[in-house]
């Protein structure tokens, strides 16, 4: 982690499809609103598909993290079947600090383990902005005050996501019609 990453956590899931099957970039950016508020009940609120100004594909997520929302802006950096990199500037809304913002990192990729299946890793991490220690500072938190309280938040909300992702993305996988 460096110094200012405040939140870092990975976890994986069996997906029981073979991975030519699986296309997370497909089932990211054909993600349901209603199939992604059950991949995090009650804490997913909404997502959306988009692209930048200069067409990159791009999926707005809503969503509630230890008690603060959450608007996460991410473009695709790496959008391949096998492995997704989205990075946003999210728009972080904190019944303590008011409103500030994260950098956000969410990869997301797959790895064979049989003919049969394959394994989800889903991994975030979350760095301060300028404009986030700059609030922190304002309310007298420490670095470390703020990444001990948001690790935690984080790290739960990644264990309740991952395994319900990878049988949201194995659902799709294994939908007729999908070859």
């Amino acid at each position: 982690m460096s110094d200012r990453t405040i939140a870092e956590s990975s976890f994986s899931h069996v997906i029981n499809a073979p991975i030519d099957r699986v296309d997370i970039a497909d089932w990211l950016f054909h993600l349901a609103d209603a199939e992604y508020q059950r991949c995090a009940p009650p804490d997913h609120i909404a997502v959306g598909v988009t692209t930048t100004d200069d067409g990159r594909p791009m999926s707005i997520n809503v969503e509630m993290i230890g008690g603060n929302l959450m608007v996460q802006h991410y473009v695709g950096e790496v959008t391949n079947p096998h492995h997704c990199r989205m990075v946003s500037i999210s728009d972080l809304f904190s019944p303590l600090l008011g409103r500030t913002t994260l950098h956000v990192v969410w990869d997301l990729s797959v790895q064979p383990l049989d003919e049969h299946s394959c394994e989800y890793i889903n991994h975030v991490t979350a760095t301060a902005t300028d404009e986030f220690i700059a609030t922190i500072n304002e309310h007298g938190i420490s670095l470390e005050q703020a990444a001990a309280a948001d690790q935690e938040a984080s790290s739960a909300h990644n264990k309740k996501e991952t395994p319900l992702y990878a049988k949201s993305i194995e659902r799709r996988a294994l939908a007729p019609g999908n070859n």
